[in-house]
């Protein structure tokens, strides 16, 4: 199959092995979206999965940290020890359940510092602000969320 860009414009030439490990890698992970997350319009709507969503009882967490060894969900309201431990769904996906405490209310409430502290599967140690957050606030004297 050639590519009609080459003919457009032939300066591209050079550049041939490139495009085309662009348009291979593209083809690849389509592909890959396709088998895993059922397509690339239902994992473009992560929101739906990830990060923290109300649901019976509770709450579920998720992020996508393809590259973690383990996972914990740290923050104010478990002293950020790590006691709150996501599990591996595959495919890069980690997920805790967060049931509501006796009385009915969240486990972790709204205005609660939390942090995902991650093990890459290097060794290394990192502390993230949830990318899924909905809400972040920076404080103002170190400048960090």
């Amino acid at each position: 199959m050639a590519l009609k860009i080459f003919e457009i414009d032939p300066t591209l030439t050079g550049c041939q092995g490139q495009i085309w490990d662009r348009v291979n890698g593209y083809k690849y992970w389509k592909e890959e979206l396709q088998k895993t997350e059922g397509g690339i319009e239902k994992f473009a709507e992560g929101y739906k999965i990830f990060g923290f969503n109300r649901v019976k009882g509770g709450y579920t967490y998720r992020e996508w940290l393809p590259n973690a060894k383990q996972v914990f969900l740290c923050g104010e309201f478990n002293d950020w020890h790590n006691t709150t431990a996501l599990q591996s769904e595959g495919f890069g996906r980690w997920m805790v359940e967060l049931p509501d405490k006796a009385d009915g209310t969240s486990m972790i409430t709204h205005k609660t510092q939390v942090k995902v502290r991650i093990e890459t599967n290097d060794g290394q140690w990192l502390e993230r602000v949830p990318a899924w957050t909905k809400l972040a606030w920076q404080d103002h004297t170190t400048n960090l969320f």
